[in-house]
This record gives structure tokens, sequence and C-alpha cells, in this order.
């Protein structure tokens, strides 16, 4: 169990890991036009199933796509975080055993959401949405692993940027990848010392 889980999330890891994937766009005929390498709905599921056991928790940061293809992931639970092309939720209730309109808090360091969000420098942002690699922005997961960009604030697990490879978050979590990260408590902390340390001056 990811003990930095809130309590209410920490069940997706009782008994598997929690496996993190963005954009897989199943059968979207414009995925090509984003990526001109975009496998096929089929290669993406066993790339993911390679990865995912099944008392795994799959967590899905929107833009799925085809949802009939989540019913072939191996998962026993399946989390979506709705994206811009994710417009009704009755569409996917069959597939999902819950779903979050919009970004959702899992711990005080983690932020799941499908587009970035910038302005958090506590907390850790995994997302989705943004389909080419900019090597100014982020955190990109390519097959060679995590390469650090930025400020160690962001993943981005769009699928094609990420070899549609979904991420274990405990490991990541067990690599460290929160430890550079201040919480807000520690932030608000360090901002009342300094306007202390200035007022006196």
């Amino acid at each position: 169990m990811i003990k930095s889980l809130y309590p209410k999330f920490q069940p997706w890891s009782d008994g598997g890991s929690v496996m993190i994937l963005s954009d897989t766009h199943f059968g979207d005929p414009d995925c090509e036009l984003m990526d001109e390498e975009w496998v096929t709905p089929q290669e993406q599921v066993d790339i993911i199933n390679s990865k995912v056991m099944k008392c795994d928790t799959f967590v899905h940061l929107g833009d799925v796509g085809n949802p009939e293809w989540m019913n072939k992931i191996k998962a026993h639970y399946k989390v979506l975080i709705m994206g811009n092309h994710d417009q009704s939720i009755k569409k996917f209730k069959p597939y999902f055993d819950e779903i979050y309109a919009g970004p959702l808090f899992i711990g005080e360091k983690i932020l799941l959401s499908h587009e970035p969000i910038y302005g958090c420098n506590w907390c850790l942002n995994i997302h989705g949405h943004n389909h080419s690699p900019n090597p100014g922005y982020g955190m990109i997961l390519n097959g060679r692993g995590i390469t650090m960009l930025d400020i160690n604030r962001h993943i981005n697990l769009a699928a094609n940027v990420c070899n549609y490879t979904p991420v274990n978050l405990d490991k990541l979590i067990k690599d460290g990848i929160l430890s550079k990260i201040d919480s807000i408590h520690r932030e608000t902390i360090d901002l009342a010392i300094w306007e202390k340390e200035h007022k006196e001056i």
C-alpha cells in the first residue's frame, strides 16, 4: 500500500500497483496527425498489459478514445480523470470504477490531471495532453527512462510521449521523485520566516 496517498486513495494500491497512462485515443483517426508512428489500439493494449497485472489499479488521465478497449486491459480496478475529448461521463461509466471530471490530489504532493497545471511548485503534476515532447517543459518519460527537465514538477504520460507504457506510481515514489518537492506547508512556513526576517530589517 502506498502510504503517501490520502487514505481515500490508498486502496488503489492494496494488493497491487497503481499504473498510470494518458491519451490512448483508442481508434481516434486523428492520432496519425499528432504522431505518424501512432500504434494501433491492439498494440497499445498489448504494451499496457505487459506492465499492468490483474491485481493492479489502472489510472487513465483522459482522452481515452473508444472506451470498449478498456475491457481488454487486465487491471482489476480502473480510474478515469476525464480529458478534453471525454465529453460524457455516462459513456465511460461501464468501463471505469471511478471517474473524475477534473484534476485530483491523491496525496499531499501528487496531483493527477489531464492537462498540465502550472504554478504548483509544492506538488508533482502527473498529466498527459501534450503529444509533442518539448525539451523546456516538465519531465518526459521515454524508453530510456525519465528525462529530468525543468524543476521536477511534471511528468507527461501522453501515450505517444512515453512509448505507450504506463508508469508505476509506487516505483516513482520509491525512486525519490517527491524528495525534491517541498510540501505546501513548508512553503508557507518558509514564507512566514522570510517575512518576519525582512520586517525586522
